[in-house]
């Protein structure tokens, strides 16, 4: 577990989900399921699939879309750093696609991929606060980017009622005046109960349980280490995994349900890319106040789990 706190200010930020939409009603022609009973366990009801797009594909308009939000000078960014465990090619990684594709090209840009799973946006974002931190690099690009679609067994009703497609990034500059709050973890797993080769295998009870109890500790975690009230906390950003995860942690914590930013009826889970796309979809609903904090939290395979308190 690592604990740390850093300075940096989100600049903009933006996503992008394809226009393809995989329904429950659609799921129940392949598979032995009903919509009620995707909504019921999960609180799934549709989710997005790239259809021929790529990884990168998905990370750049994700990252045009924060560009244009505010005009920024893309010529600023020197570091890219993409969240994903499902790239289009081994080699080049994502990030150096997405330089590519963004005609970023002038010396020193360091660009390059993670893979924490569904904690690859919390993990990127204090690799990037780190990388800021020494003056090295002034402008950071941080996605997570993932085509799930492809390592999805449409044959197995246990995972592919869970998985869609997406992408989400923000800017972010150094601010000393804007105080960033970490927890990181990764807990090794002998059971390898959430796997991706060719296509996506979990033992769903043994996820939830990890899943349940790694959301609510990191949460504590921050709050703790940051001296965090509940009173200052704007929203609650979960990885989208599914419902009960997400209705066990608020119960767990004594937080209401309505305290969490929930848009997993509409994407799925999009490992990597659910943080990135909520907290864009959150930003375009309301603005925290300079004295609020939004907390993003995470878990996945690995087994890794993290969260992060957000200065506005």
């Amino acid at each position: 577990m690592s604990m740390n706190r850093g300075f940096f200010r989100i600049v903009s930020t933006g996503h992008y989900t394809p226009e393809m939409i995989l329904s429950n009603k659609d799921l129940e022609q392949m598979v032995d399921t009903s919509d009620a009973w995707i909504t019921e366990r999960t609180g799934i009801r549709e989710r997005h699939i790239a259809n021929g797009k790529t990884t990168s594909d998905l990370a750049v308009i994700a990252a045009q879309r924060a560009i244009d939000r505010i005009g920024y000078d893309k010529e600023k960014i020197d570091l890219i750093i993409v969240a994903t465990f499902t790239p289009e090619m081994k080699i080049p990684g994502v990030a150096s696609r997405v330089q590519a594709k963004l005609g970023l090209d002038k010396p020193g840009i360091l660009a390059f991929d993670i893979n924490a799973a569904c904690t690859g946006f919390i993990y990127a974002l204090n690799i990037a606060e780190r990388m800021l931190s020494n003056d090295t690099y002034r402008s950071a690009l941080v996605i997570g980017a993932e085509v799930i679609s492809k390592v999805t067994d449409y044959r197995d009703r246990n995972t592919c009622i869970l998985f869609g497609d997406g992408a989400g990034a923000v800017i972010l500059e150094k601010d000393e005046t804007k105080e960033v709050i970490f927890h990181v973890s990764s807990k090794g797993d002998t059971e390898l109960i959430l796997c991706a080769e060719d296509h996506i295998s979990m033992d769903g009870q043994k996820v939830y349980q990890f899943a349940s109890k790694a959301m609510a500790a990191s949460i504590r975690e921050v709050m703790s280490y940051g001296d965090i009230s509940r009173s200052s906390i704007r929203k609650i950003i979960p990885h989208q995994a599914n419902i009960r995860i997400i209705q066990s942690a608020s119960k767990a914590l004594d937080i209401p349900l309505d305290a969490f930013y929930i848009n997993i009826q509409k994407y799925g889970n999009t490992s990597a890319a659910s943080i990135p796309i909520a907290l864009d979809e959150m930003l375009e609903e309301e603005t925290p106040a300079s004295d609020e904090k939004v907390l993003l939290v995470g878990f996945g395979a690995g087994l890794t789990s993290g969260a992060c308190a957000l200065s506005f």
